[in-house]
């Protein structure tokens, strides 16, 4: 009677869980979804955000570099006056004359196409370092997704503003491409520091940041491709904008804030990214000493470092493929082309460079602060030689083209220089420096373009030597002022335990100096 029961008992416990409880087949679509959800992404979601990243950081750059290719075609090409005869290349003129689509266009003088050139860093380095604090309050995702996506929107627009406005339309264009692109970095950095483990911290870094120079080479190279095989420059905007437009929806469906709020991560991998960061706290950001850090000497040193690395680099991105077309004559494919091998060598270099500085260091040849300042110098001294020398070799072309990409691939020595000297000084704040350094040197983005518009109205071998001068003057100027004041170890108001020491000792000093005047 007994087993009767307890036999009815769980009859009855068993109807009751059944009716309290949804169905397997309710249930299991769901978890499945989930589960096959999960089981599609082969990649760890950390290195899906890299890779996106990277393709975010390519997409800016050929939608900043394609009007440095397309302003070639969309100007009015004239003969060299007499006077300027033997500082010209000789070229295909007769042919460009001949041509009437090539004598039609804009005329746009030489200084109105560097305020052009110039004017997207109006806005770049507005945007900069509050993108920077909105991504660390609030999370990278949007503050770089909507800065790309507003990037792409106007590069589609920017015929129409052309047709409509002139110069003056393509000038606030520009502009407003500028405040979409300035949240870039400073945005990445904050994924980042959400995202890569500090062992892996080095090759997601250089893989992301790794995209400018992929969309310097694909920039230049597909611009002047398209232009070449369609005839119309509008085309180039039409491209890029269409793809950033493209990137920003798989972003927005792949990529997330942190691995807490990722949807599909495995639970491996989110277990591994909290052990190795910890939990990222959705809390108001801890108060930036913003005093020590504008006192701070190494600062202004690596920002005078980061002024002649930007101003020689912006010279060169913004105003090689006018000096290639201008005084060597090349015609638009050739120009996308050897435009694009600079880059190239550039990429390559870096990522040498950076093994080196590594291992010089991990051995013990060098000190950090040795390092940074060695790396530096033979960024700053080598492409300014270069630069010189390939304006004294003439016409010879080959010549030329070896120069300035020798020039850029030295210039790759400034990613394991002073590139990541920011992280040396303060890691807790690396994305904060990194926004004023980088704002700050970004000034150099309107002045260059500017200067070499005044300095080569008839775009001549002569002009152009002065502008190459002045680019080594401030390559050697900024260098020696980093050699002078950098450093490599951390600062002191990098972390709260050191500030609280610091206020120690304040307090300290003061009791005491009020404990002697008691006594007197």
């Amino acid at each position: 009677m007994n087993a009767i029961e307890r036999l009815i008992l769980a009859v009855k416990s068993q109807r009751t869980f059944e009716i309290n409880t949804p169905s397997t087949s309710e249930c299991t679509p769901l978890l499945g979804n989930v589960s096959k959800t999960k089981s599609l992404f082969v990649i760890p979601q950390r290195w899906v955000m890299a890779i996106m990243g990277f393709l975010a950081v390519a997409n800016a750059y050929t939608m900043r570099v394609c009007l440095n290719i397309a302003i070639t075609q969309m100007v009015r090409r004239h003969a060299p006056t007499p006077a300027y005869e033997d500082g010209s290349c000789p070229g295909d003129l007769d042919e460009v004359i001949a041509d009437p689509t090539e004598i039609s266009g804009y005329n746009w003088d030489e200084e109105t196409q560097g305020i052009i050139l110039s004017a997207f860093y109006y806005g770049y380095i507005v945007t900069h370092l509050p993108g920077g604090m909105l991504a660390e309050r609030f999370g990278g995702k949007y503050s770089l997704g909507f800065g790309v996506l507003s990037t792409a929107v106007f590069t589609l627009l920017t015929p129409w503003a052309v047709n409509m406005g002139g110069a003056t339309g393509l000038i606030i264009l520009r502009v407003l491409e500028g405040l979409g692109e300035g949240t870039t970095f400073p945005a990445l950095n904050a994924m980042l520091a959400r995202w890569a483990p500090v062992s892996e911290r080095g090759r997601m870094g250089s893989l992301v940041f790794g995209g400018a120079q992929i969309g310097n080479i694909a920039g230049t190279y597909f611009s002047g491709l398209v232009i070449k095989e369609t005839g119309e420059w509008q085309s180039v905007f039409y491209l890029f904008g269409s793809i950033g437009i493209l990137w920003f929806i798989l972003w927005a469906l792949l990529c997330y804030n942190d691995p807490e709020s990722h949807p599909y991560i495995s639970d491996k991998e989110k277990k591994y990214l909290e052990e190795a960061l910890g939990r990222h706290q959705n809390t108001q950001p801890s108060a930036i000493p913003w005093k020590p850090i504008f006192m701070s000497v190494p600062l202004w040193a690596l920002v005078c470092a980061q002024i002649g690395h930007d101003y020689g680099y912006f010279t060169m991105v913004t105003d090689l493929p006018k000096y290639m077309t201008g005084v060597l004559k090349f015609d638009i494919h050739r120009t996308g082309t050897l435009a694009a091998l600079p880059y190239a060598v550039m990429w390559i270099s870096s990522i040498l460079f950076g093994w080196m500085c590594d291992k010089i260091v991990k051995r013990q040849w060098l000190t950090v602060t040795n390092a940074r300042k060695t790396f530096t110098t033979i960024a700053s001294v080598g492409p300014g030689i270069c630069m010189i020398l390939a304006s004294y070799s003439g016409c010879n072309t080959e010549t030329v083209v070896i120069l300035f990409t020798a020039s850029m691939g030295l210039m790759g020595a400034f990613y394991p220089g002073m590139k990541v000297n920011a992280l040396d000084l303060s890691s807790n704040y690396a994305g904060t420096i990194m926004a004023i350094v980088n704002g700050i040197g970004a000034i150099t983005g309107i002045i260059a373009p500017y200067l070499v518009g005044l300095l080569t109205p008839d775009s001549t071998l002569t002009q152009w030597r002065l502008v190459f001068w002045i680019t080594l003057a401030v390559f050697i100027v900024t260098n020696l002022v980093f050699v002078a004041w950098a450093s490599g170890d951390e600062q002191w108001w990098n972390s709260s335990s050191s500030q609280d020491a610091k206020k120690q000792e304040v307090e300290a000093a003061t009791n005491q100096s009020t404990n002697s005047e008691v006594k007197l």
